[in-house]
This record gives structure tokens, C-alpha cells and sequence, in this order.
């Protein structure tokens, strides 16, 4: 098994994450902005990090929609900034930590509905489409950080 990446501690939240891989974490920021910014209410990106709260009432669904989704995007860009001005940092914070929840898992969403993941995916699905693996690559990545961080988040347990 290896060695976890996020662990809850006495002052906080560790992060153990190699400067590789926070890297690749320091794209998420501008690609979220991006989707965020630019996307269309009937993109099913958008429907995705925006669920309809009316499945049976468009009229009413349209209208909470329009009632809340300034806000919860305000949220989500307010996570995004949080995000990226701490990704350095060794030690987080529980709100620091969850916002780096938020982000990944909306990333994770995001990647999870541009390549048709479902349960049955396999990497080898993008087989020959190198930009889709690459992006199946990030798919996991972020799955496997947010288990850990949700595991963190949730866990009992305080290291020294």
C-alpha cells in the first residue's frame, strides 16, 4: 500500500504530496475558471456540477437555477482561489482541506462526463486517443486524492 498523501494530524491536515504531481494539481485552477466561466446551462458538464433540484418541474427547476447558481459558482471559484493559494503548503487547515475537496471532485466531474466514464471504464477504453488517456490519467489521479482526502476528513484517528 502507499504511503498516504493526506493524513489528519494534532496541527491539521499533512499534505505529502511530491512536487510532480502538485504540478499537474496546478492546472485544475485555470481549467475550472474556464469551465465555470464558459459554460452553457444545457452543457451536460453543467448539469453535472449543477443538478437539477426539480426533475419533474423544468418550471421550477429553471427558476431555482436561476435563484442559486450565481452563488454556488461564487463557491466554487472562492474554493478555486483557496485552492490554489495553499497548494503548496505541507499543512492545511479542515476548511483549506475541504475546499482542495471541492475542487478535485469538480474536476473529477467535470473529466468523468467529457470522457463517458461509467462503473465499467478501463484505461484501456483510450486506447490510441493519447489527449483521453491523458485526461483518464488525471480522471484517477483526483479519484484516488479525494478518497484520501475524504478518509482524512472523516477519519478518527490523529498522528503525532
Amino acid at each position: 500500500m502507499a504511503a498516504r498523501r493526506i493524513k489528519r494530524t494534532r496541527r491539521g491536515f499533512e499534505v505529502r504530496i511530491p512536487t510532480d504531481e502538485r504540478d499537474v494539481l496546478r492546472t485544475l485552477p485555470e481549467q475550472m475558471r474556464a469551465v465555470l466561466g464558459e459554460g452553457e446551462r444545457d452543457d451536460p458538464v453543467m448539469k453535472r456540477l449543477y443538478p437539477s433540484a426539480y426533475l419533474d418541474d423544468e418550471s421550477a427547476a429553471a427558476e431555482f437555477d436561476t435563484a442559486v447558481r450565481d452563488d454556488l459558482t461564487r463557491e466554487r471559484l472562492d474554493a478555486v482561489e483557496g485552492f490554489e493559494r495553499t497548494l503548496d503548503a505541507k499543512t492545511l487547515t479542515e476548511e483549506e482541506l475541504a475546499g482542495w475537496l471541492a475542487v478535485m471532485n469538480d474536476a473529477r466531474l467535470v473529466l468523468g462526463v467529457r470522457l463517458s466514464v461509467s462503473e465499467e471504464t478501463v484505461p484501456s477504453d483510450f486506447q490510441g486517443n493519447e489527449t483521453a488517456m491523458a485526461s483518464y490519467a488525471l480522471y484517477a489521479f483526483l479519484s484516488y486524492l479525494v478518497e484520501e482526502i475524504v478518509d482524512a476528513l472523516s477519519g478518527s484517528t490523529i498522528r503525532a
